[in-house]
């Protein structure tokens, strides 16, 4: 499975949400699921959002379209970055070991 990773930094976060939010349909049609979206502790306006990717050629097409640019700019994107992502290897959390008491 391939994810994309997104962080933008905004001028007005409840201005961006919005444009983000009605872009919803555009995103799907890009092969694009949101999972998660979460804002710096600290720094609200700089958002980090990822998306489970279901077609990459879908999704690079759309995020390279000047159209999303231009969306950016206007929702007030002031910097961004997004990363394709795939997973490197399962990760298990391994239980303490166990010491025994002496008897």
């Amino acid at each position: 499975m391939t994810n994309l990773l997104c962080r933008n930094r905004v001028s007005n976060f409840s201005k961006w949400n919005a444009v983000f939010a009605s872009h919803a349909q555009a995103h799907r049609d890009a092969g694009l699921q949101l999972r998660a979206l979460w804002r710096a502790v600290g720094d609200p306006d700089n958002v980090f959002f990822l998306f489970e990717v279901t077609d990459r050629g879908l999704a690079r097409a759309f995020i390279s379209n000047p159209a999303a640019a231009e969306a950016a700019a206007a929702s007030g994107v002031l910097e961004g970055e997004y990363h394709f992502l795939e997973s490197a290897a399962a990760y298990t959390i391994q239980p303490p070991p166990t010491t025994s008491s002496p008897s």
